[in-house]
């Protein structure tokens, strides 16, 4: 049976999440390979970006007997103030979309039973992906 508290728990999770995913610029934490791309190619993601998170979507796919949980694929719908190029776009949305999963796995204290990019998210009885930032 679904939990809809739950689920609007680890959604409000997402969504502080992906807005803290959007602020991030030099004051992230980032692994020396990513700091290091950024640094000499994509320099603008180390600058504060004016991203606004417009909206959190989400989208019920069944019940997964692999994982035994609900899944939800969750969409961010985000806006740009400037435009940047391309790839660094994708970058921001990966961001975006790692710190959302990230902060479902620490609400629930679940991020033992993940990979390092916390794909995918679990709450008790969900189990969250995220599919590309869609850009308006």
């Amino acid at each position: 049976m679904e939990d809809s508290l739950e689920l609007d728990i680890a959604i409000a999770a997402a969504r502080d999440g992906a807005i803290q995913g959007a602020n991030m610029n030099e004051l992230a934490v980032y692994p020396r390979h990513a700091y290091y791309e950024y640094e000499t190619r994509k320099s603008m993601l180390l600058q504060p970006s004016s991203v606004q998170i417009i909206k959190v979507e989400t989208i019920r796919e069944g019940y997964n007997r692999t994982y035994g949980k609900y899944k939800i694929r969750l969409i961010v719908y985000a806006h740009l103030e400037k435009e940047i190029p391309d790839d660094c776009r994708d970058s921001l949305g990966d961001r975006i979309n790692y710190y959302m999963r990230r902060n479902i796995c620490l609400t629930f204290k679940t991020e033992n039973i993940t990979n390092d990019f916390y794909n995918p998210a679990f709450s008790y009885n969900y189990m969250f992906t995220t599919s590309d930032v869609k850009w308006i």
